[in-house]
């Protein structure tokens, strides 16, 4: 399969002028790199930018119904949240909180088909820094309350020692090493893609850049073994299972609830945990994790805190 599309092939694919690509790019922000002097456009990311342009999606036709006991998670995974959802179910015997690793894209989806009541993301907006607002305005209908349930560190998991001195993306581009990857729609994925980018390196020359896993756990075993030497992950998997670790910065990852369904008594229940000692007691014994402001509401904003 074809990866790499030309501005011919784009304009066909969208089923306009070639002129009006290059308008695309420059006002709409269609994916695009130039290569040898010319406009090249990866596949997934153009598909993925129409699925995000689309601005009428059908009604939902089997909403959530009212809540009864089951509170549904869905969107980027995380150890710290996968224990506190088994906290969850300790503490509150009888309720149920399921969860559906589909990463940060994923989530968004599934909150804007009402599948689920609680997504959580970690995107990175690339015009300022900050995080998922701007995916929850292409993606819902109308803005969630946002929760903040921890800052992490994001980064470069690699082999003990690092055997083979990765200092750096740029050395990502070195062709002895082999990348282990996450999917499309997570939003570690996509921090990797803005770093590669910025570092110059080519993605398509680069060894296991589509070996694929869905867990940042499963990132940390895949070089644990020996399958491979690098992968994007956060500094939690690297504590776990005894590995390096090249920072690449921090992130905030929020909880995003519709406000219709904000009340809802699991949610609140949920929410109300992460002020639990017990919650507390689950994040320092993992590393790479800054709870301070969990649980603050990032959206609407909290006014009481801003004082």
């Amino acid at each position: 399969m074809k990866n790499l599309l030309s501005t011919k092939e784009v304009a066909q694919l969208l089923d306009v002028n070639e002129k009006m690509v290059y308008g695309l790019i420059a006002e709409k922000g269609l994916p695009a790199t130039k290569v040898t002097g010319k406009w090249l456009f990866p596949k997934h990311l153009v598909e993925q930018w129409i699925e995000n342009t689309t601005q009428n999606f059908p009604s939902p036709t089997s909403p959530l119904p009212p809540y009864h006991g089951l509170l549904i998670l869905a969107g980027s995974d995380d150890p710290l949240l996968e224990r506190t959802l088994n906290l969850f179910n300790r503490t509150f015997p009888n309720h149920l909180a399921v969860y559906g690793n589909v990463g940060s894209f994923g989530g968004l989806k599934a909150l804007r088909n009402l599948l689920c009541h609680i997504a959580s993301s970690h995107l990175i907006q690339a015009e300022n820094g900050d995080f998922n607002f701007q995916f929850a305005a292409e993606e819902l209908v109308a803005p969630p309350a946002v929760i903040n349930f921890c800052f992490r560190e994001q980064g470069l998991i690699l082999a003990k020692g690092n055997p083979l001195g990765i200092r750096s993306m740029a050395d990502l581009g070195r062709k002895e090493i082999r990348v282990v990857n996450r999917p499309l729609t997570t939003g570690t994925r996509l921090l990797f893609d803005q770093h590669l980018e910025r570092a110059g390196v080519a993605m398509e020359t680069m060894v296991g850049y589509g070996n694929e896993v869905h867990r940042h756990l499963d990132v940390g075993l895949e070089i644990l073994t020996g399958r491979a030497d690098v992968g994007p992950g956060i500094r939690t998997v690297a504590g776990i299972l005894d590995l390096d670790f090249l920072p690449l910065g921090q992130e905030r990852f929020d909880l995003l609830i519709s406000r219709e369904r904000f009340f809802d008594k699991g949610i609140q229940q949920f929410l109300g945990l992460l002020h639990d000692r017990a919650f507390q007691r689950l994040a320092e014994s993992l590393t790479g994790y800054d709870i301070s402001q969990c649980g603050r509401t990032i959206f609407p904003r909290d006014t009481e805190n801003d004082q």
